[in-house]
């Protein structure tokens, strides 16, 4: 019997020839871009008032995909990724919280196995003993290592955590780990709730239709929105969202606050991390979005969920 293989919703693929990946070469050859600016970084402030806190709901973006966020008592963490290179890439940025100034963490997000996403190193060296939630497929990945509290989840399965729903939702991907594993695990994003707010983490994912199912299924309060690794936009619109197609998906989700990620942390396409964030700024202009639903956060910058909710 042959290993299933996930596929996104309308069965769209994003395969791409070798000739396709010897023009994207040639094309990045071409341009010329200024990798000496990089994103804002926050200093460390509030790290010992986040070691402490177990009321204060707080979201704060460690880079690329990485959240640490404090919700219903519990510490959550998004696609934990603190590796100092991606393949030949050295990381443009420091994470915005050192590994070693975590508290222990309760619960484990994994969107998907790409080594930018899933870096088991980095999993290795987490305090506490983390409920790892993960796409089907993934968990054999974890068992193999020793890891027990593994729960597997496939679109649109909920899951009750300690008062936390915890629901898996479709995105457009793929993923791979090795040369013959590709798709044999789903890849998705997480959406949490703990009954006063609810935080949605994308995860990786180019723009498609399931934005509306999902708005038609949750009230959305945060949206954790990749804004990078779009460029060259022919080869990755499928699998990677531009800024101006995730404000789109963000007002189809009816969320409330949108804060940016997937971008300024590794070189994964051909756009910088400030270009990302400057076609996102001006798009929302142009569109004439309340501009206190953007909260663009500094890496290591926190924000604190309960202003928010009163400030809307």
């Amino acid at each position: 019997m042959g290993r299933v293989r996930y596929e996104n919703m309308d069965r769209i693929d994003n395969k791409k020839t070798f000739s396709d990946m010897r023009n994207w070469q040639r094309e990045r050859k071409s341009k010329k871009k200024d990798l000496s600016v990089q994103i804002p970084q926050a200093s460390q402030k509030e790290v010992e008032e986040l070691r402490r806190n177990r009321t204060k709901p707080s979201i704060t973006w460690i880079g690329h995909s990485t959240f640490f966020i404090q919700l219903g008592g519990l510490n959550i963490l998004t696609d934990p990724v603190w590796a100092k290179r991606m393949g030949t890439q050295k990381r443009l940025t420091e994470p915005g919280i050192e590994m070693n100034h975590l508290p222990e963490i309760d619960v484990v997000l994994i969107s998907h196995g790409h080594y930018d996403h899933l870096d088991f190193p980095t999993i290795k060296k987490l305090k506490g003993s983390p409920t790892f939630y993960v796409p089907i497929g993934l968990k054999a990945a974890f068992v193999r290592r020793g890891y027990k509290k593994v729960v597997e989840g496939n679109w649109w399965d909920q899951f009750e955590h300690e008062g936390l729903r915890i629901s898996f939702v479709p995105a457009q991907h793929w993923t791979r780990r090795t040369l013959t594993d590709i798709n044999t695990s789903h890849w998705g994003g997480w959406i949490v709730e703990d009954g006063n707010s609810s935080v949605y983490f994308v995860g990786d994912t180019g723009y498609f239709r399931g934005f509306q199912d999902i708005a038609n299924q949750y009230e959305i309060d945060i949206v954790l929105m990749p804004i990078g690794a779009y460029e060259p936009e022919w080869f990755m619109s499928v699998s990677h969202i531009n800024p101006e197609d995730s404000v789109k998906a963000f007002l189809e989700l009816k969320g409330k606050t949108f804060i940016p990620m997937h971008y300024g942390a590794y070189r994964l396409a051909d756009d910088t991390g400030p270009e990302a964030l400057k076609r996102l700024e001006k798009e929302w202009k142009r569109l004439q979005i309340d501009q206190g639903q953007l909260e663009v956060l500094a890496i290591g910058e926190t924000l604190w969920l309960s202003a928010t909710n009163e400030s809307n």
